[in-house]
This record gives C-alpha cells, structure tokens and sequence, in this order.
C-alpha cells in the first residue's frame, strides 16, 4: 500500500500550518514532513504544536542537516518530539544546501561522512548509550540524554540523491527521501536502493518517499503557472548530468541561474519552460497528476511527498488527494 506525505515550509504563521497538518491527518496523509531552513520559522516548534494538536500522522524533519546543529542536539530535539506526540516522531537527514550554509559561514565539508556520523550518535543517544565518538567530524565526549525514549525506535530517513548517499540510506536508514518527480530520476534510484538492500541481506521494510514537488489545478496551464517559481530553483540547483537526462539544455538552465543570482526573480520564473516544469514537478489537473503518481509507484516508490507549491487552494487540494487521489493509488 502506497503512503501519503506532505511537506510544510514554515514560512507562513505556524497556525495555518498547523490547521493544514490537521488537515491532512483528517484526510488520510500518513506522514508531514517540516523543511528546516534558518530563514523560516523553527523546525522543532512547528514540529511541536504539530504533535500536541494531532493523533495519528507521523511527523519530521524534511530534512534537517548535520552542519548547523551538532548531533546531540539534533537527538535531543527529535526525542523531545518523539515524547510529546507519543511515538511518531521521525527524522530527516540529508547533507544541507551548501549555498545556504556558505551564507552562515559553515564548511560545507565531508557531507557523506557528516550524515553517517549523525545517524550513528542519534542512535547511540536515543538507545540510552553514554557515547564516545571520535569521529572525521564529530568528536563526542561522554554525552548522554538524561530522559529515556519510552515510544519505541525513531525512524531515520536519510535525504538522497546521489548513489553514495543511496548507499547510506539502505545500510543504516529505515528509509530514504529522494528529491525527484520523474521516473527517469526516481527509477536508477530505486534499482540501485533495491540492490542495495538486496546484498545487505536486509529483511527490513524500507520506505522509498518521492519528494515531489507538487502543484494540483483545475487547468493544465493554471498548474504549471503556480508550479514555475519552485521548478526555477530546482532547475537552478540541478546538475548537468540530470538535464541532460530531460534533455533540457545546459544554456537554458545557466540562463536561469544568470536571472537568479542578478536578482531578477521574475524574469527567472518566466525563463522555465514547459519541459523543466514536466521534467521537475508533478503538475495538472487531477486526471494528469493521479497518472504521474501511478508511474512512480509502478517504479517501486512507496510513499509519495506532496511539495511545494502543493495548489492554490491547499486545503481543497489535501481533500482531493486524500479522499480522490489515493484510492486510485491503491487500487
């Protein structure tokens, strides 16, 4: 059976946020996942108000990363949350967005070797362990958690897209969140995670979420409309072996980059085109965005993320996809 999530950037006040999360639990969505970025508002409050005024969905990080904050401060907080909605925190965890951190002054350095020593602390942490770590980049001396995790292990799901990072995921994640929201990029994910777990010899259910960029329209045009300022980052973020994979060329995308970094935002929207927008979010009407999400998972993904821009109207839209949209999936 086929998981919903949904991701929040808490950009707008945190009580819409949380009446959207409401929401979605009310309307079938397994898992709402918070993006965590030092320019909106805190992933660990959202993430808070989040647990004590739901029941049912599972909440996290989508994703943190290991730079910004040490790891057993990272274990502290996702246990905090663990404890207050009863068991159903989860964390995300990828490598960062290197120009975010280079804004902050952070070294982007070692980010395999980062998350995998992060996973490892937390674990240790939340097992109850007093941890000595002398890590490539984490020294921990004597650290411990002075509460016990009573709810049960926390899932950790590691943010991926390249084949190293794949490779973490399915030797120490309980699952994994690939940026994707084609097929020709999620299906070389799936196999390599597939074979991955294969030669590990792992029994365990492991969760494959494509995290989607997502827009939901009445019309074909009115959902690439709303769907273009998100694809114009994406496309400005992708590297060239993934463009040429769509087939989208490298002066376009530089020309996009060009708009970005001169600050000519609107101009930048304007620049991506029909195939960016095809090739880098799940865009249309409910017919079209119901037969993409099928594709994917025929292709092996068993939770599907719905991402910004997600619709216009997103609590008309948390409806459809729950009630309309899902049953379709499972059929």
């Amino acid at each position: 059976m086929v998981k919903l999530g949904i991701e929040f950037v808490p950009q707008q006040k945190l009580d819409k946020i949380i009446a959207y999360i409401k929401e979605a639990e009310e309307n079938n969505f397994d898992f709402a996942w918070i993006t965590d970025h030092y320019n909106n508002r805190n992933t660990y409050v959202t993430l808070a108000l989040a647990a004590v005024q739901t029941q049912k969905i599972r909440i996290g990080t989508g994703v943190t990363n290991p730079f910004l904050v040490n790891p057993a401060v990272t274990a502290s907080s996702i246990a905090s949350i663990h404890e207050v909605s009863n068991g159903r925190a989860i964390m995300g965890i990828g490598a960062g967005d290197s120009t975010t951190l280079k804004q902050l002054g952070v070294e982007w350095s070692k980010p395999l070797t980062a998350v995998k020593e992060t996973i490892t602390i937390v674990k240790k942490l939340w097992a109850g362990e007093t941890v000595e770590y002398d890590g490539e980049v984490f020294k921990i001396k004597n650290a411990r958690l002075n509460f016990k995790n009573k709810f049960g292990a926390i899932p950790v799901y590691v943010g991926a897209q390249g084949p190293k990072m794949l490779e973490l995921a399915a030797s120490i994640g309980d699952g994994v969140l690939i940026n994707a929201s084609h097929p020709i990029d999620m299906e070389p994910a799936t196999t390599k995670l597939k074979e991955e777990l294969h030669t590990n010899g792992d029994p365990k259910e492991f969760d494959i979420a494509a995290y989607t960029s997502f827009s939901l329209a009445d019309t074909e045009e009115e959902a690439r409309k709303l769907a273009a300022p998100v694809v114009t980052f994406i496309v400005a973020a992708t590297p060239a072996i993934v463009l040429e994979r769509h087939e989208i060329a490298e002066a376009d995308a530089n020309a996009i980059r060009e708009l970005l970094g001169k600050g000519k935002i609107p101009q930048a929207f304007a620049a991506v085109t029909d195939e960016m927008i095809d090739a880098f979010s799940i865009s249309g009407t409910k017919q079209m965005v119901t037969e993409k999400m099928i594709d994917l998972k025929e292709i092996g993904v068993s939770q599907l993320v719905v991402g910004s821009p997600i619709a216009d109207d997103k609590s008309k839209a948390i409806k459809t996809i729950g009630n309309e949209i899902l049953p379709s999936l499972e059929e």
